[in-house]
């Protein structure tokens, strides 16, 4: 994906964007790049949520908003806060919302939104795989879609703009920072995310192919807990039960390095910095960075949630009648240290 901004007609509210939302350039720790966990049972697409409507007007834009649970995690609350907080009827939308952690209810609601006569179809996708018909279908139609927060295996001529995480980048980043511990051995137990999700992807692929590159990197046990906390403490619970020596904990979200270190504190088993076990989680809820300012978890990775303005810009350029010069925006991220985290950090950074 390319690593650039919208054309220069987006540059000024790109800026705005990055300063409301916390991620700015402005170094955090030594470390660069890096999204989370109660999962509750995926509510059906299909329970839409609307906003309030506004009075009816040529000049309203109609909006579908696809989205994963808003109680999967930290980062997705905020993710959803922040898409209602800007596609308000105050700022000119009249938005409906669908929710799902199902690929197939979230293709479902997007056949719906279609149906209804959306402008534009917005959509952060439960799986990568699966969208090119239902998305071909939206470009018969007439109607414009719009990524966020990840990115799909799909033809780009069939969305408008991708304004995503690099999943890739944070998955990376988090493992050149573990590489750097220089350890003798690492015995990591891999919590993974939502199988087939960009996040899990991205942040499951730069530690497979770290374990299969390096003699001394082992995976003591990786499983999917599909972001949620106590499936995270089960998965755990069973490797210390079994008396399998290991010294990671590599979650792919901050809830279920949560869940992961309940189970290390039930069995008095240490952690954090210079301690028996390394955790490590994403998303960077401010509960999670208070954890490595305390110094009892050792990294965290950012997931940006604040995708709103990129977004809003984009359809107001689209609106105008004007041209998208570079379709895909990188969200700005980066990675948290135990040892160089400040309250300054946790205080911009956490979500």
């Amino acid at each position: 994906m390319k690593k650039k901004v919208l054309a220069m007609v987006l540059a000024t509210a790109m800026v705005l964007g990055l300063t409301a939302c916390g991620s700015a350039a402005a170094p955090a720790a030594d470390t660069a790049a890096a999204p989370a966990a109660d999962t509750a049972a995926a509510p059906a697409a299909d329970t839409a949520d609307t906003a309030a409507a506004p009075a009816a007007s040529s000049d309203v834009i109609k909006v579908g908003i696809i989205n994963n649970d808003p109680n999967e995690s930290g980062y997705r609350t905020a993710n959803d806060k922040d898409l209602k907080a800007t596609f308000s009827a105050e700022n000119g939308y009249d938005a409906q919302f669908a929710y799902s952690l199902k690929n197939d209810e979230q293709i479902a609601a997007a056949q719906k939104f279609i149906q209804d006569g959306v402008d534009y179809l917005l959509l952060s996708a439960a799986d990568t795989s699966g969208w090119d018909s239902v998305l071909k279908d939206a470009q018969d139609a007439g109607i414009q879609v719009i990524l966020f927060d990840r990115t799909i295996d799909a033809d780009p001529s069939l969305y408008a703009a991708s304004i995503v995480s690099d999943m890739d980048k944070e998955g990376q980043t988090a493992v050149d920072w573990l590489a750097g511990q220089n350890l003798d051995e690492y015995n990591v137990i891999h919590i993974q995310g939502v199988m087939g999700s960009a996040a899990q992807k991205g942040r499951s692929g730069a530690l497979d192919a770290k374990v299969a590159a390096e003699a001394n990197w082992n995976i003591v046990k990786q499983q999917t807990a599909e972001w949620n906390a106590e499936n995270a403490q089960q998965i755990v619970q069973s490797v210390i039960d079994a008396g399998t020596p290991f010294n990671v904990i590599y979650a792919e979200n901050d809830d279920m390095a949560k869940g992961a270190v309940a189970a290390l504190d039930a069995a008095n088993i240490s952690h954090g910095v210079g301690k028996d076990v390394i955790v490590m989680g994403f998303d960077c809820n401010k509960w999670a960075l208070e954890e490595l300012l305390a110094q009892n978890w050792n990294y965290d990775g950012q997931c940006n949630p604040f995708q709103s303005s990129y977004i809003d810009t984009v359809i107001k350029t689209l609106q105008s009648g004007g041209s998208i010069g570079e379709k895909t925006i990188i969200m700005d991220e980066k990675g948290f240290d135990a040892s160089t985290i400040t309250q300054a950090d946790v205080d911009q950074y956490g979500i």
